[in-house]
């Protein structure tokens, strides 16, 4: 009798645990958002927006499609963007695009770095694992083995490693936000890629990226049309695995975070859940913060004109803040 209990209780365990949903891993590359695409569809609304083109300058080294990691045989690439003929060491910043852990890639974001490359700050455009091809966490596992590439290869780079930068848009402003509150935090980086360096940074530029996939302004996890951006890369919706979603938060590690961050939102509330929350985790804390909205703006105004410009100047100047005090 008593086996026949566990044996039907054992059952309606399995039953009730949710498997991990691979639908998502198709292997091919999603393309649907792009610089392209979202100008298509935002200047329905803002007919008068420019796309910002590559601004090449004879003051910045370009080299492209450098690899920092390799995965079994995957080979993860990066761009650098280097001052020329700057004397002393240059602060590094890790740039990396949106596109809902899906979708989206580096090149959206070469006319920033070479933007901040040509004023002294090295700038690297980074590629990791999206949901088409691997689920959360390895797109934070491959950042932080970004990061360690820089310092490991910063004599090459001339970049000053005690001054290290992550900066992203949308999803890539989350993990931004995520990898510099989880730094050296063992569970986030991975196996493989020069572990013997620290993934640790001393400043964050969230550009509208939610700091919480759980908190009640989110917009994060609603599967009643299809299935959404999140559930894919975790796998899991997030009424079947709430706890991985709650982990997954950037604002559930606010309180081990040490870097100054920088918030540049658009006029999308949705986009920056739990920003608030986080600030006061970090005035507790007495680590540096600022926020910068741009008023009525679309969510992909950093890519366009007239918003790139004070873009740029925004995180010049908190980068010189926090850099060159």
């Amino acid at each position: 009798m008593l086996r026949s209990i566990v044996l039907l209780y054992f059952t309606f365990y399995l039953c009730s645990v949710h498997a991990q949903v691979t639908k998502g891993l198709t292997g091919v590359r999603d393309t649907s958002y792009s610089t392209y695409s979202a100008f298509q569809s935002t200047k329905k609304t803002f007919p008068d927006i420019r796309i910002v083109g590559e601004q090449p300058s004879k003051d910045v080294l370009e080299k492209r499609n450098l690899v920092y990691c390799t995965i079994g045989e995957r080979n993860l690439e990066i761009d650098a963007f280097l001052p020329k003929n700057k004397k002393g060491k240059s602060p590094a910043v890790l740039i990396i695009h949106g596109g809902g852990w899906r979708s989206g890639n580096r090149a959206q974001h070469i006319p920033l770095a070479q933007r901040l490359a040509a004023v002294g700050y090295a700038s690297f455009t980074v590629e990791y694992r999206l949901s088409t091809e691997a689920l959360y966490p390895a797109a934070v596992n491959d950042l932080k083995a970004a990061l360690r590439w820089l310092k490991a290869n910063s004599k090459e780079l001339n970049i000053d490693t005690g001054k290290v930068a992550v900066l992203g848009f949308s999803a890539g402003g989350e993990l931004a936000a995520f990898v510099g509150a989880t730094a050296n935090n063992p569970a986030y980086e991975g196996k493989t890629c020069n572990l013997n360096f620290s993934s640790s940074v001393q400043a964050i530029v969230d550009i509208d990226g939610t700091l919480s996939f759980v908190h009640p302004d989110s917009g994060e996890g609603d599967d009643s049309r299809s299935t959404s951006a999140a559930t894919y890369w975790f796998g899991y919706a997030k009424k079947d695995k709430p706890t991985l979603w709650h982990e997954a938060s950037p604002l559930t590690h606010a309180a081990n975070n040490k870097a100054p961050i920088l918030f540049l939102n658009s006029s999308v509330d949705r986009m920056h859940a739990g920003r608030d929350d986080f600030r006061e985790i970090l005035n507790a804390n007495k680590i540096y913060s600022e926020v910068h909205t741009f008023n009525g703006a679309p969510h992909s105004f950093c890519l366009f004109e007239p918003w790139f410009e004070p873009t740029v100047g925004y995180i010049v100047g908190f980068l010189d803040k926090v850099f060159k005090k």
